[in-house]
């Protein structure tokens, strides 16, 4: 159950928020199945299919943004409005204006809507409330922008803050390609994509593919940035560094999934122990990573909030 693309935020440090609190909040914003003429709908899903809205195991917890979503296609949409173009045009004599066609292709989805398949997506969100860590398991901004907005909606003054480093990541990371040195505890990986900020953003791709230092210098010295550099660290988890410090493509290396508690018996206890071991781990990284790009500024921590 490891989170694959994290998106990182900040909150205080420790944040006293208890589950039962947290609980309360979202309760209001539970997930409801749409009614069979709502293109959408989103809310909180119990993450363990137990009721209950947050999970919480040694003061982390996990939550789960629901979306459903219609399946119309688009294509379906003209096929079928154009179809009833024709109809009314051979009973008025002529083809329907603008408006006519806006109002027809309204009405047709309307009728379409209540037979389209529903499609449901969960997004799990993990709550450091003891290093200070909200993340978001997405690729997407866009869906990590609606996470975010639920939680907002959930959660009154809510303390979040966006994680600010000393140095730009950009920066490091072109600095890190072109010596060919890695900071402490972490690895060069070979995938990395350089680009130029000049008109044209001309772009160079390596894919399991050594990171020359001959190479890397040329590319650098004409201009070119590293964008995304693909990492290890410690040897126990890869992933790939954005500039926005999304991390991506995170996967626990043999060395962590050996450390998976052998005595779980069942399936609680063994998502107990994944649980406890990811977020263990990454929290660990997350630190290791802020101090490669120079620590937090100052002014980024939020202040804690009375819950």
């Amino acid at each position: 159950m490891w989170f694959k693309n994290l998106q990182l935020h900040r909150l205080p440090a420790p944040w006293s928020v208890t589950p039962e609190q947290l609980e309360k909040w979202l309760a209001p914003h539970a997930f409801q199945p749409g009614s069979s003429v709502e293109m959408q709908r989103h809310g909180w899903a119990s993450p363990r299919d137990d009721g209950a809205l947050v999970y919480s195991i040694n003061r982390q917890m996990l939550l789960t943004f629901r979306s459903e979503k219609k399946l119309l296609p688009a294509s379906v949409v003209n096929q079928v409005t154009k179809a009833r173009a024709l109809d009314i045009e051979e009973q008025q004599g002529y083809k329907p204006g603008r408006k006519q066609l806006r109002e027809l292709k309204e009405q047709v989805t309307d009728e379409l809507l209540p037979r389209a398949f529903s499609i449901r997506r969960d997004t799990r969100v993990w709550i450091d409330t003891v290093n200070g860590w909200l993340v978001i398991d997405a690729a997407s901004p866009t869906l990590g922008d609606d996470v975010l907005g639920l939680l907002v909606k959930s959660i009154d003054a809510l303390p979040l803050a966006s994680v600010r480093v000393a140095q730009s990541p950009v920066a490091a990371m072109t600095g890190w390609v072109l010596s060919g040195v890695a900071p402490g505890g972490f690895t060069l990986d070979q995938d990395a994509e350089l680009r130029s900020a000049a008109e044209g953003n001309a772009t160079v791709r390596y894919v399991g593919h050594a990171l020359e230092a001959d190479d890397m210098r040329r590319h650098i010295e004409a201009g070119k940035q590293c964008m995304r550099l693909a990492m290890t660290w410690n040897d126990r988890v890869s992933f790939v560094l954005t500039p926005s410090l999304a991390i991506k493509r995170v996967t626990a290396l043999d060395v962590i999934k050996d450390a998976s508690d052998p005595t779980a018996q069942n399936d609680d206890e063994r998502f107990d122990s994944d649980v406890t071991l990811m977020t263990l781990e990454l929290g660990r990284m997350f630190a290791d990573i802020v101090e490669a790009l120079g620590g937090e500024q100052g002014d980024a921590m939020p202040q804690a909030a009375a819950a």
